[in-house]
């Protein structure tokens, strides 16, 4: 018989149960609608139905009720957000409402325990930094770039151990740059903003470029080419007080003015020096320039892309003939004229300012900025393995033909005695290794969305077939490093058709960066590239898109040959997209998988031709929905502002 207090125990029991079990929500829709009200008084986001998953905005749903992705961009959305409605948004991985015209300041967003990417870019926000993000742990990318928020940058940043992005340029931000070491962080911008001191002299941070801090006059450190030394001497001399007792106070004028003029005769002396040393410099550079090789002028900096020692520096090539004249450069393409070609000489490259990009098996990348103002890409090949003239000018006709929107174009050659160079267009969004990996040489990086894999695969897909038209070419040399990126994003390969330049007796790279790669029957030295190669390394690049690994090391060691499994399980850990398929993603992303375990067959007859490979990308393509911002959700059908400007390094090598 159940008695009256035990009967109240239980109802106690139950209350507290209901009360537990009452945050579990069903369905987002009017914790949506609660949040429309404050932000669009001008109705431009039109919300019917039940079916939330439709809505304008909606990205990425979690059983049809809850929300996952939501993006507001660019819709003149107005007011403040409200932070009781946002909040009950708990299954947010991605929020952006980029390119409007929210106000007031960010409200506490502890809530959102899901979140994983937040773009507030673009609007009129203010107040504080919004420190109650630092404790979302799962939070990887920040972008509040072009607001009005001020304060501090909070030091408890620290604490997003997956932070990859941060963005907050354009602000009124003020004090210190926080001491951030994240291993993940790939992008990093506090340009335009207000703040002061030292740069922390982090690893993380050290990676970063002028433009990532530019704008904040106050700021020292090496990135900056400001001495943090002459800094504090100088806040040292003006932070002395100023009431100084009068009695030292004409002392210390007599020597301040005995200082200034002291000062003024042996500046005089150093100037003079110094215009004397810059006179006998510029003569012996002028007697040197056209003697040395460009090698020999990249090989006495450091190693590495973009140096800024090795810039204004000019190219120094042998000379075309014996009596040491300048040789000629021959321009490629026959039929219908180019008209956007420029044309130049060989004396225009002799005089351009060269910048090292990359450093390869088959020689070197160098950056040349002509007089004029143009700029063309150079390759100078080393240890060419042709042995007569026309050899190579006969490849090089037949690379020169080669014009296709996903062809990094080659326009002329230089050949004289043992100097060999290649002139291609220059393309300044960096490579598809740089998007992937950002500023790193090697390791992980981050997972692209499926579709923009599939975009990129596509691209990639239709070059490749082109050059396999002609059976005797290879691109012999795919991956990621050696695809740029064009005008409009597009995927471009360059460095295609020099293996067979190579001498097959030369030392070949076998780092592991260079065999993951390589087909396993072109691993061997002096095995020359096939197409099927061509079909396993696209297979390999595939992978990289997905996982952004550039290493088969994991797959082998915790996973065996189950490719699918180590995909997911990477995508698991890095992507906020990749663990919440619907069935249509699900059916594009297993078709992307499939693919890439095709391509990477271990016997050649194996894998499919390349042909084959372009139609099965087509055909997933074809059913994929295109995503509407890639700042958002990584689509590649609009690249948003805010990817274009985070910054890009050029990788190619050869």
């Amino acid at each position: 018989m159940v008695t009256s207090s035990s009967f109240s125990y239980m109802f106690f029991l139950v209350m507290i149960a209901s009360h537990l079990v009452s945050p579990v929500r069903s369905s987002d829709i009017e914790a949506l609608l609660s949040l429309k009200s404050s932000i669009d008084p001008s109705n431009s986001i039109q919300w019917r139905g039940t079916d939330l998953c439709n809505w304008e905005g909606v990205k990425g749903c979690i059983n049809g009720k809850r929300v996952s992705k939501l993006v507001l961009e660019n819709l003149n959305l107005t007011g403040s957000l409200d932070e009781k409605s946002l909040n009950q948004l708990d299954q947010l991985r991605v929020l952006s409402f980029k390119g409007n015209s929210l106000s007031a300041s960010v409200p506490n967003l502890s809530g959102l325990v899901n979140l994983k990417s937040l773009f507030l870019n673009e609007n009129n926000f203010s107040g504080e930094f919004p420190e109650s993000l630092t404790s979302l742990h799962r939070l990887k990318t920040i972008v509040l770039a072009r607001n009005r928020f001020s304060g501090l940058i909070p030091t408890s940043l620290h604490r997003l151990s997956r932070l990859y992005t941060l963005c907050l340029e354009d602000n009124l931000f003020s004090g210190s740059i926080p001491l951030l070491n994240q291993e993940t962080l790939r992008f990093f911008n506090v340009s335009n903003n207000q703040l002061s001191g030292q740069i922390p002299p982090t690893q993380a941070l050290s990676r970063f470029k002028k433009s990532s801090f530019s704008g904040n006059i106050a700021l020292c450190g090496d990135q900056i080419q400001h001495s943090c030394r002459e800094r504090n001497d100088t806040v040292g001399i003006s932070s002395k007080p100023s009431a100084i007792p009068v009695a030292k106070t004409r002392h210390k004028t007599k020597l301040k003015l005995i200082g200034i003029i002291s000062g003024s005769i042996s500046g005089g002396v150093v100037i003079l020096l110094l215009l004397t040393l810059l006179f006998i410099s510029i003569k012996s550079m002028r007697g040197e320039r056209r003697s040395k090789a460009v090698a020999e002028s990249a090989g006495e900096t450091r190693e590495g892309r973009g140096n800024s020692d090795q810039r204004n520096k000019r190219f120094s090539w042998e000379r075309g003939s014996e009596e040491g004249s300048v040789g000629a450069l021959v321009f490629l393409g026959r039929g219908e004229p180019d008209m956007t070609v420029v044309r130049y000489t060989m004396d225009d490259l002799l005089k351009a300012s060269a910048e090292t990009l990359g450093r390869g098996t088959l020689g070197s990348t160098y950056k040349a900025v002509m007089e004029s103002g143009f700029i063309v890409t150079v390759k100078r090949l080393k240890d060419a393995g042709f042995t007569r003239m026309e050899e190579f000018k006969r490849h090089m006709e037949i690379l020169g033909r080669l014009k296709h929107n996903n062809l990094v174009p080659l326009r002329a050659y230089f050949q004289a005695k043992e100097e060999c160079l290649l002139v291609y267009d220059y393309f300044p969004n960096g490579s598809l290794f740089s998007l992937i990996h950002g500023s790193k040489v090697s390791g992980s990086g981050k997972p692209l969305h499926w579709t923009s894999c599939l975009k990129i695969a596509e691209d990639l897909a239709m070059g490749l077939v082109y050059i396999h038209q002609n059976p005797s070419l290879t691109h012999g040399n795919l991956k990621s490093s050696n695809v740029l990126l064009g005008p409009d994003f597009e995927s471009c390969l360059t460095d295609y058709g020099l293996r067979d330049l190579q001498d097959p007796d030369s030392v070949e790279d076998t780092s592991a960066s260079s065999l993951f790669y390589k087909a396993p029957e072109c691993r061997d030295l002096g095995k020359s590239s096939t197409q099927p190669a061509d079909v396993y390394s696209f297979g390999v690049l595939l992978l990289e898109l997905l996982t952004g690994r550039s290493s088969f090391q994991e797959l082998v060691h915790e996973y065996g040959s189950d490719i699918s499994r180590w995909v997911r399980a990477v995508r698991e850990a890095e992507t906020e997209s990749g663990e919440e398929l619907s069935s249509s993603e699900e059916k594009k992303f297993q078709a992307l998988l499939s693919i890439a375990t095709a391509c990477v067959a271990i016997q050649p007859e194996n894998r499919p031709v390349m042909r084959e490979v372009l139609k099965m990308v087509k055909d997933a393509r074809a059913e994929a929905a295109v995503l509407s911002s890639f700042s958002s959700d990584h689509s590649p059908g609009r690249w948003s502002d805010t990817i274009l400007s985070l910054p890009r390094e050029d990788h190619m090598s050869i």
